[in-house]
């Protein structure tokens, strides 16, 4: 910050800080957007110790060019994510967006080398969309510059531009259209009757309708389709009971059916075909007992492509669209795919590759004759990796571990290559409907090797990716069963000869912060330190102030804190409400533009602490949301948390 005002603003903030952490160290790194309370100095040790670390970069497909030659990606060269072009396999990254907040979401438009992109300020979320012109490095605002817009598409012929915005009213999740050479056209083509988000998935070939879909939670999703012209909705998949994921991927080439998954008679989201003039359904994977969870299809030809998660990882098939068959692709990495995407004359298919020992990567797959043929896979980028040698990376090992009620809950443990026992740091994904799954992870590498920690990451219930039944075991009143089974994890690691059950923290950011602050509660006893990353304190006070446009979406997962009975119940789990059986060290990490989980709830679990007497440090970036997005951020964030674990754990 370096105007008189910006001064002025830090200052205020700082005073602010000040009085709600009476009597604490509080000091400001990275030119006053990073305000640390209680931390002390990062030894330089530290610092050099995990340069390497921090060095990691990874490459994700964005799109192939107009004619199939080359591809986008976004990457980091210097402190954020920006667009890249790459021409040929291996070859330079182009740098072509300069921008000071990363870039989001990316849609090429068809027929031109023209990208839509989405980008944020300081991590608000307020995203607008923008359309850049890689041949001059130009690009314009095509949003209104306050709404939260994204979920782009463009129709066929890229006149055409839809997207989801709260542009009506701030709080509804709408859909509207735009001609790109006339954005102040914009208009609304669906407006959100009831709270549900509603976003545009593909328009029809002729372009005279969208293919819709409405989300309301993790189980109750459906898909219409919707006429251009008027505005008529028409329900395609889906009705109000019984509840189920109905997730809309495509319309087929002549725009007569549409692919799409439903759990609505399995377990698992199974691909499926619906023609729009029947009502018979034909499942495709019925024979997979796994989520199908990517989709596309090839503009030209006769052949598709899916992505399977089973138990974790990714599995990549190609279907041919004449027979409905389909087959594995085979020779590809164990490990992640996401992004899959034809080239405009359908003869590859690009796509990230991520492993437990290559980050992100791009990839092209070249495609034979034949539907279902793969002809061979080739890698675009080779992306830093701070001069690590990652043949070492520890793997992880799949463990299932029996909870309360003897459901056997599954989780990813990584262990050193050195003699145990081993002190233990949990790791808690966020969602709570979101999965962990088994990736590059230099965070957990750099704890493996620098503090020689054992890593586990548990998927408890309510996690996705192990069907219907799992992913709604947590629901409403049945919140703190999820935090019972850290419990259990705890009882499994007193069995394991070379874990250290004496040793042991909790790490965990969004969700994943509130089981940290949870896990803190109940068995503090049992724990040596705890890290909450942007995590929830208290129900009542994160759904009252998240932002209007998902406050509904958390209410169909958590329960609705207006309903006096589960207000109660909220206060009786909620970790605020219970600071007095929190007595572990903690460190809350947070970002203060975050409209997911406001800072508030940040700040008034480190002031009930303080109060309390409590140790906890206490990280909060200016610019910055929900997380760290920025590099320089990144790494004093990751320092202290190896400071706090060499000092507790």
């Amino acid at each position: 910050m370096t105007t008189c005002a910006s001064r002025i603003v830090m200052a205020a903030l700082l005073c602010v800080s000040t009085e709600l952490f009476a009597q604490n160290l509080v000091r400001t790194v990275n030119n006053g957007n990073l305000v640390l309370h209680d931390i002390p100095e990062i030894p330089q040790s530290i610092v050099e110790d995990l340069n390497r670390y921090q060095n990691v970069r990874s490459a994700i497909f964005r799109a192939f060019n107009k004619d199939g030659t080359g591809v986008f990606i976004t990457t980091r060269f210097g402190d954020t994510n920006q667009i890249h072009r790459v021409d040929t396999a291996g070859g330079a990254r182009h740098q072509l967006t300069f921008f000071r907040e990363p870039v989001g979401l990316i849609e090429r438009r068809p027929h031109t080398n023209h990208l839509a992109f989405t980008m944020d300020s300081g991590g608000n979320e307020n995203t607008q969309i923008f359309l850049f012109d890689p041949a001059d490095a130009t690009s314009k605002r095509l949003t209104d510059g306050q709404s939260r817009n994204g979920f782009m598409k463009w129709d066929r012929t890229g006149n055409w531009l839809a997207y989801q915005s709260t542009r009506r009213n701030g709080t509804a999740n709408d859909i509207w259209i735009l001609d790109p050479q006339q954005p102040d056209s914009a208009r609304m083509l669906v407006e959100a009757p009831d709270g549900a988000h509603w976003a545009p998935v593909e328009f029809s070939p002729d372009s005279t309708k969208l293919l819709v879909q409405k989300y309301v939670d993790a189980n109750d999703s459906s898909i219409y389709v919707v006429d251009v012209a008027s505005g008529e909705r028409t329900l395609i998949v889906g009705s109000t009971e019984p509840t189920s994921v109905n997730r809309a991927f495509a319309y087929d080439s002549q725009g007569q059916g549409l692919f799409f998954v439903t759990n609505t008679h399995s377990e698992f989201q199974q691909l499926s075909y619906r023609r729009l003039d029947s009502t018979k359904i034909q499942v495709i994977t019925h024979q997979i007992p796994w989520d199908v969870t990517d989709f596309a299809i090839s503009p030209v030809g006769k052949r598709a492509a899916f992505s399977v998660n089973e138990d974790g990882f990714h599995k990549l098939y190609l279907l041919n669209l004449e027979t409905l068959q389909f087959a594995p692709v085979k020779n590809l990495p164990i490990g992640l795919v996401s992004g899959i995407q034809f080239s405009e004359d359908g003869t590859n298919l690009g796509l990230t590759l991520n492993t437990a020992q290559t980050p992100s990567d791009t990839f092209v797959l070249a495609l034979g004759k034949r539907p279902t043929e793969a002809k061979g896979l080739s890698r675009w980028t080779y992306s830093e990796v701070g001069g690590l040698d990652t043949t070492r990376f520890i793997q992880p090992q799949l463990v299932r571990f029996p909870s309360f009620d003897q459901r056997q809950i599954p989780a990813f443990v990584f262990k050193p290559n050195k003699s145990g026992p081993h002190p233990v740091i949990i790791s808690i994904h966020g969602g709570p409907e979101a999965q962990y799954q088994p990736g590059f992870a230099s965070t957990y590498q750099l704890w493996l090797d620098k503090l020689g920690a054992a890593v586990i990451a548990p998927n408890v219930r309510g996690s996705s990716g192990y069907g219907k039944e799992y992913v709604d075991l947590d629901n409403g009143k049945l919140r703190e069963d999820s935090v019972k089974d850290i419990g259990a994890l705890l009882d499994w690691i007193q069995t394991q000869p070379d874990l250290d059950s004496s040793r042991v923290a909790v790490f965990g950011g969004s969700y994943g912060g509130y089981m940290v602050l949870a896990s803190a509660v109940h068995y503090s006893n049992r724990l040596k330190a705890a890290v909450d990353i942007v995590g929830i304190s208290n129900f009542v006070t994160f759904l009252e102030n998240t932002k209007d446009y998902r406050r509904d979406l958390r209410r169909a997962e958590y329960g609705d804190e207006r309903d006096p009975e589960m207000r109660a119940f909220f206060d009786k789990i909620s970790p605020l409400k219970r600071v007095e059986q929190i007595n572990v060290p903690l460190f809350v990490v947070q970002g203060q533009n975050d409209p997911r989980v406001p800072v508030t709830e940040a700040e008034q679990i480190v002031a009930a602490l303080r109060k309390d007497k409590k140790d906890v440090w206490y990280m909060n970036a200016l610019n910055e949301g929900h997380g760290y997005s920025k590099k320089e951020n990144q790494d004093v964030y990751q320092q202290a948390v190896v400071l706090f674990f060499q000092r507790f754990l």
